[in-house]
C-alpha cells in the first residue's frame, strides 16, 4: 500500500511545494488540495503547510480556517485522519480549534529565520514515533508571529498529557515553556512552528533531521490500514 498525503494550498501559501517534496522523498504520493474544494481525495493524511494564507489579515490562519477544504479537515480530524500544521498550518490548526492556544508576535517583534535546535519531547503522536525522546533536530525557523501563547491551565494540561511535542533548546520567539509544537489529545493532530519540510536532505538544509515526521506519518497510516 502506497499512502497518500495531501497538501493543501491556499492563496499565499509558499511552502506547499516544499511540503509535497518531503512526502514523496519519505515514499508516500503527494496529493495537492485546494483550499476551495471540499474535497480530500481520500487521503490518508494532510500537511497544512506554511506560508502567507489569505495574506494572514485579520490574524494569521483566521481566514483559512472558513476554507471548504478546512471544513472536511476539520471533520476528518477529529474522526482521526493524521494532519499536520507546520508554520501558518499551526496557525491554521489553532484557528480552527484542532489545537489548542494561539500563535502571536514573536518577542522583540521581530522576523526570526534562523536554523534552530528542538527536542522531541515525545513521540507517542502520529508524526514523531521516527524519532528517540530527547532526540535534537536542526530545522530552519522562519516566522513574525511565531510565539506559543495558552492559558496556564491549558499548558498544565498539555504538560500532563504528554503533548508537548517538540521544545526549543534556544527560544527566540518568546514561546511559553519553549514550546515549539503540540499535538491534540489523541495524538493524531501536530502543529509546530519550525519547518521540517526544510531538513530533509542534508545537501539543501541543515540537515535532513525533519524527514523522520513524514516516516511517522507512513507508519501510522499502515498500522492504521
Amino acid at each position: 500500500m502506497s499512502a497518500r498525503i495531501g497538501v493543501i494550498t491556499f492563496p499565499g501559501t509558499l511552502d506547499d511545494v516544499d511540503a509535497a517534496r518531503a512526502v514523496r522523498l519519505a515514499g508516500a504520493e503527494a496529493v495537492n488540495l485546494w483550499h476551495g474544494d471540499a474535497d480530500l481525495k481520500g487521503v490518508d493524511a494532510v500537511v497544512v503547510p506554511g506560508g502567507f494564507s489569505y495574506g494572514d489579515y485579520l490574524r494569521c490562519g483566521a481566514i483559512a480556517k472558513f476554507a471548504p477544504v478546512m471544513g472536511e479537515v476539520i471533520t476528518a480530524a477529529r474522526a482521526g485522519l493524521p494532519v499536520l500544521g507546520i508554520c501558518n498550518g499551526f496557525q491554521v490548526l489553532c484557528e480552527a480549534g484542532l489545537l489548542p492556544g494561539a500563535l502571536t508576535r514573536n518577542a522583540g517583534l521581530h522576523f526570526i529565520c534562523r536554523d534552530v535546535w528542538l527536542r522531541v519531547d515525545s513521540i507517542t503522536s502520529a508524526w514523531t514515533s521516527r524519532y528517540e525522546s530527547g532526540a535534537e533536530l536542526l530545522v530552519p525557523l522562519k516566522s513574525g508571529e511565531g510565539r506559543y501563547v495558552a492559558s496556564e491551565a491549558v499548558l498544565d494540561e498539555l504538560e500532563g498529557e504528554g503533548r508537548v511535542v517538540f521544545r526549543y533548546a534556544e527560544n527566540l520567539n518568546g514561546s511559553m515553556r519553549d514550546i515549539a509544537g503540540i499535538s491534540s489529545a489523541n495524538g493524531r493532530v501536530v502543529g509546530l512552528m519550525p519547518h521540517p519540510e526544510h531538513a530533509t536532505e542534508a545537501l539543501t538544509g541543515p540537515s535532513d533531521d525533519g524527514l523522520g515526521i513524514f516516516y511517522s506519518a507512513l507508519d501510522a497510516v499502515l498500522a492504521a490500514s
